[in-house]
């Protein structure tokens, strides 16, 4: 099915020719197929030289780098971000992008904790059961997707800065609820996707490996997955091939609003708290670790996998720079120089550019 649904793509964006015209370079094409498949699979795994070797010299920096708790507790951090990752990475193959999805890590479990905890709705209504934080906070997710996709899509305006727009409306929000003040007292249920454990290992990094597997899957085996794909690289063609690109759009969109909102949720459980200013700049890092690891910002390229290694790539560089004693102020700076370096290795490497 995933073969028929790229075939159909590809003859509805070919030009059709006949005769003996049509059919002079035909050859050729498989074996470029066969190529660019090969080429992506290098890509895939193009950042592991650069892990393997801030592993190393995390080793030589600290003794503790390479024991179970440190692992864990970088796995851990960066589980809620992976997730914003994945969701970004859907969105920007469907040569769409969304900037709201940093301002939902914090309205969603903002708003659970503005619902749930005693204290916080005022005007003599009462809490809601804190068995309800967690729908609550998906709940968000979901409208804030379905708003979206209904600007982006349905009304066919610009995602950029649609999304630029809800970042900000959905920060105001948030600060407005809680007063600029920070939500404390979360329920068990949330503070156990960031702090519990399952079969010895942290539920976050549990959550966050089932998504990219799940996601990854769907992307390589099931037809909506390949149509994201079909869809960023070019949407007319995909159209033409029978592909219903604006339900899949409508899709991706609330999709990622949710894993954003899943996110939030795994970060004010670790925090046991919700700030006003929760995930405040992180749609940086999200695009920073897509970008190192393939995903094209044009849409129809890209890995997840890739996308993955991007982002623990610049956790373990945060890690091996807190064992060396360097300031956190510097984190941006030095953040920012990993992707410069990835980037022009990338492109002295492979011979492409990163769009």
């Amino acid at each position: 099915m995933i073969d028929e649904v790229t075939e159909r793509v590809d003859d509805a964006s070919k030009p059709q020719t006949g005769g003996p015209q049509g059919t002079g370079r035909a050859g050729s094409a498989p074996s470029l197929s066969l190529r660019s498949v090969q080429l992506a699979r290098w890509r895939d795994l193009a950042l592991i030289p650069p892990i393997i070797l801030v592993a190393v010299v995390g080793s030589f920096v600290s003794p503790s780098f390479f024991t179970r708790t440190n692992i864990e507790d970088v796995l851990v951090s960066m589980s809620w971000i992976g997730l914003l990752v994945l969701a970004e990475g859907l969105v920007l193959l469907t040569g769409k992008m969304d900037l709201s999805l940093e301002s939902t890590v914090g309205l969603a479990p903002g708003v659970a904790a503005w619902l749930t905890l005693s204290g916080g709705i005022h005007h003599g209504i009462d809490a809601v059961s804190p068995g309800w934080a967690i729908p609550i906070a998906l709940g968000v997710g979901l409208v804030v997707g379905l708003v979206n996709a209904a600007l982006i899509v349905g009304l066919g305006l610009n995602a950029f800065i649609v999304t630029l727009g809800m970042l900000i409306t959905l920060r105001g929000l948030l600060t407005g609820i809680s007063g600029g003040q920070t939500f404390f007292g979360m329920s068990g249920s949330m503070t156990y996707l960031g702090t519990g454990s399952f079969l010895g290992v942290p539920v976050a990094i549990w959550v966050c490996v089932l998504a990219y597997v799940v996601a990854v899957l769907a992307l390589r085996y099931l037809r909506v997955g390949r149509s994201l794909y079909a869809i960023g690289g070019n949407v007319d063609a995909a159209r033409a091939a029978g592909i219903r690109t604006d339900r899949t759009l409508w899709g991706v969109f609330v999709l990622a609003s949710v894993l954003a909102a899943l996110g939030g949720i795994m970060l004010s459980g670790h925090l046991a708290s919700v700030a006003s200013n929760q995930g405040d700049g992180a749609i940086f890092t999200v695009f920073a670790a897509a970008v190192i690891g393939g995903v094209s910002l044009n849409g129809g390229r890209g890995s997840l996998v890739g996308a993955f290694t991007g982002i623990l790539l610049l956790y373990l560089v945060q890690n091996v720079l807190t064992f060396a004693g360097v300031s956190g102020e510097w984190f941006d700076f030095l953040n920012g120089a990993v992707i410069l370096a990835v980037l022009i290795i990338t492109r002295v490497v492979t011979g492409r550019s990163k769009d």
